[in-house]
């Protein structure tokens, strides 16, 4: 890792290191993937103001996210797969995150349970929901990240159909790894990733198992989890998600003001502004061009995260300037997991965190509190 200087530099050993088929499912968007590249894009548009001569010997990246310490404003996403990416991919991805002291965030599509996460911490993560039609199944997965001590639901509302993926379609992408003719040359070139994924606790849904009768079988399994989601979602059912949570409740897929003054209502402590990274309606806009006024209509009352687009320190400051009070990483970390496991995941980390440190000395400030939008060009 000594080598690799930024992001990108990770992305490049993720998709060497990792079957085309699961570096695409992290690395791709929906459709034509005009959102996931207006994320990127719109966010290199806004252009720092340059500052000289101000004292920043004090500079500290230090933050409260929802009430508790951070040492920088960011939280790593729920991404789904992260098992598929490296063996026990959340388990390495929690423990960074926690070694830095930032949340991670556990995806209900994860690989490793919630329990397996649980026993291999000894501080409580946050749990992410989808809520899918059984019902009684979200119930019982409430209760499995209550038992956890997971500290905070973060309850994904942008997911009630499934945008298309073409790479994944191509890709013939399956969960558990089915081990066909056209995928055993691309692992075939990839023994390390191999060895990792066997050596891992699960090669399936881990908070799935158990729940389906059959999970070894590959069809039913898939076709559970295809026919659950859930197109009659409604603001009702997250007040009945709120009425089972006795924690800090996290709102995430908000792109419009409206919806955030109705998310404002449910007495959630925070929304995230978030096109969950181009995977869901393309042509939706980017995050960062809605997030202020976003930001303007509930930052007073509540807490609003950032999602989209992050791949520097540089990107954290221009969210937080436009009105964010911390952001959530996705692809960064999961392209240092791909890349080097937990390891690639500190290392994702530290260069977002010196990018961080290093914009807020040329634009002359000390503090995260001290970054608003004079820090950016008009």
């Amino acid at each position: 890792m000594k080598h690799v200087t930024c992001i990108e530099d990770l992305r490049i050993l993720h998709r060497r290191r990792v079957p085309r088929a699961f570096f695409s499912y992290c690395d791709c968007g929906s459709y034509a993937e005009e959102t996931l590249r207006a994320n990127r894009d719109d966010l290199k548009r806004l252009h720092f103001r340059q500052r000289i001569l101000v004292d920043v010997s004090r500079r500290s990246t230090e933050s409260v996210i929802l009430g508790e310490p951070a040492a920088m404003p960011m939280i790593l996403a729920p991404v789904g797969l992260l098992g598929m990416q490296y063996g026990d991919g959340e388990i390495h991805a929690c423990r960074a995150a926690q070694a830095a002291g930032i949340p991670f965030t556990q995806s209900t599509m994860s690989i490793c349970s919630v329990e397996d996460i649980a026993a291999a911490v000894d501080r409580p993560f946050w749990f992410q929901l989808y809520v899918m039609k059984d019902r009684g199944f979200i119930r019982e997965l409430i209760q499995r990240a209550i038992a956890a001590r997971c500290s905070t639901l973060v309850l994904t509302v942008d997911l009630q159909v499934i945008g298309q993926r073409h790479a994944e379609i191509r890709s013939g992408m399956t969960v558990p790894p089915r081990w066909r003719l056209n995928t055993l040359a691309d692992f075939a070139t990839k023994p390390g990733w191999v060895l990792g994924i066997l050596r891992g606790k699960r090669r399936t849904f881990g908070n799935i198992m158990g729940h389906v009768r059959d999970t070894a079988n590959l069809n039913q399994l898939s076709a559970w989890i295809a026919s659950q989601f859930d197109p009659t979602l409604s603001w009702r059912d997250v007040e009945w998600i709120r009425s089972l949570w006795p924690g800090k409740l996290v709102i995430k897929g908000i792109l419009d003001a409206a919806d955030a003054r109705e998310a404002e209502k449910t007495g959630a402590e925070a929304i995230v502004v978030s096109n969950h990274g181009g995977r869901q309606l393309d042509g939706a806009p980017s995050s960062i061009t809605v997030l202020p006024e976003i930001a303007d209509a509930v930052g007073s009352t509540m807490e609003v995260i950032f999602d989209g687009g992050i791949r520097s320190g540089q990107d954290v400051m221009r969210a937080l300037a436009l009105g964010a009070r911390s952001c959530m990483i996705g692809r960064a970390y999961a392209y240092g997991l791909g890349a080097g496991g937990q390891a690639g995941v500190a290392r994702a980390i530290d260069i977002i965190r010196n990018e961080l440190l290093t914009t807020m000395a040329l634009c002359g400030v000390n503090s995260i509190a001290g970054i608003n939008r004079n820090v950016l060009t008009a």
